[in-house]
């Protein structure tokens, strides 16, 4: 037997504020979360503007001693799974601790950390690189720290697929959750990797946008239009608690959505490039909704990848063509007004999507100007719409091929 399983909580921090609420009423208004590079000197670099997560304070979540040796990841995902842990009004005397686990993945880590204690190595020798340096910026550490904040002994695992780590987090914790060898997961994902080897990198590699004609950093995340010219680096984490129906129901939880399908998928195709017709993509939508026992028609609101690369949007806009036929639903990218949070976007965007279910608002596509011959489908244009919400899927493709899709429905 399959258990039910339901999402009863939320944490996230983002561009557009440090709480889950900051980061949905930005996504409501059309609010950019993008602006100048403030974490360190950009002035040198290629690009100067990203989507840093603002006025975040780390020992609200946790003693000034151990901030001073968490990696900025490891400090959003404590930060988004504590508020995801009081949304759910849960209590560690109130569950079973080893019934209890952590799925939250980041694709980078550390890599603030890493870079500076480069730099020190380089600079001042071996001797003066940090003790601290490993368990700092291991890619684990994100979910460890959880664990020993809340003190749950489950299973406790990261995923690591680039940018659809925080959909596979979900989906993996869902399938533990169906299966009956836990009670509640926090699943999600964390990432933090705006500094000058981050940026430097992705540049170098002509994924990012140089900006926007107009100088405006707010404009220059624009997936779909015509004039995108690359993704907008962000950061932040998503977590959100599932629980199998019946430990939910047993303790008077508040329901907030079901997850029904996940599927998952690989391009074999190119390290970076999606395959062509969104290929891969499809194949994962198609297994998502087998699992989840619906058909296309029956999907109310898709929150897509959109990352404002050319490829990308024009392959995905393919791949909705090619599941959903010429009934593709409203289709948005929050990441016009985060940026791409790599590791957690997929974690933040399906946290979209419960609250797209909960309020009957689907979030825009910000900076939709100029149609693309190409990208030819309802991408909710500019302004938030209501609308009638029973299922949504939310889309996540990573560099090396990964494809993650995540289904939830309004709880019945």
């Amino acid at each position: 037997m399959k258990h039910r399983v339901v999402v009863t909580g939320l944490g996230a921090l983002s561009p557009l504020g440090p709480t889950l609420e900051t980061t949905w009423e930005g996504l409501k208004a059309g609010k950019s979360g993008i602006g100048p590079i403030t974490l360190f000197d950009a002035s040198e670099m290629p690009v100067k503007f990203a989507g840093e997560v603002p006025d975040f304070d780390p020992t609200a979540y946790m003693e000034k001693k151990e901030a001073k040796r968490t990696a900025r990841f490891a400090q959003f995902a404590i930060a988004a799974s504590k508020q995801a842990w009081r949304d759910a009004g849960l209590s560690i005397d109130h569950v079973d601790p080893e019934r209890v686990g952590v799925f939250i993945g980041s694709g980078m880590g550390g890599l603030d950390v890493i870079q500076e204690e480069v730099i020190k190595l380089h600079e001042r020798g071996a001797s003066r690189v940090s003790p601290f340096l490993i368990p700092t910026v291991i890619v684990n550490m994100a979910a460890g720290n959880v664990a020993i904040h809340l003190g749950v002994k489950g299973p406790n695992l990261c995923q690591v697929s680039a940018c659809s780590t925080g959909a596979h987090a979900i989906g993996d914790a869902f399938r533990l959750l169906q299966h009956g060898e836990v009670d509640v997961m926090l699943a999600g994902g964390t990432e933090a990797v705006i500094t000058g080897l981050g940026v430097a990198g992705f540049s170098s590699a002509k994924a990012l946008s140089p900006g926007h004609e107009s100088g405006d950093p707010t404009r220059a995340s624009r997936p779909f239009d015509a004039a995108r010219n690359g993704f907008v680096m962000g950061e932040g984490a998503g977590v959100v608690v599932l629980e199998t129906l019946e430990h939910a129901q047993a303790r008077g939880a508040r329901i907030l959505a079901e997850v029904v399908g996940y599927g998952m998928t690989n391009d074999a195709h190119h390290i970076t490039m999606p395959a062509p017709e969104g290929e891969g993509a499809q194949r994962a939508m198609r297994l998502a909704l087998k699992d989840a026992g619906l058909t296309p028609s029956d999907v109310s609101y898709i929150n897509a990848h959109g990352t404002s690369t050319g490829a990308n949007d024009k392959y995905e806009t393919a791949a909705y063509r090619g599941v959903f036929g010429d009934k593709v639903p409203p289709v948005s990218s929050t990441k016009s007004m985060v940026g791409h949070l790599l590791g957690a976007a997929g974690a933040v965007e399906a946290i979209a999507c419960v609250k797209a279910l909960e309020e009957g608002i689907l979030p825009p596509t910000i900076n939709l100007e100029n149609a693309d011959p190409e990208c030819d489908l309802d991408y909710v244009p500019n302004q938030a719409r209501r609308a009638e919400v029973e299922v949504v899927m939310s889309n996540n493709m990573g560099f090396g091929g990964h494809n993650a899709s995540l289904i939830l429905r309004r709880f019945r």
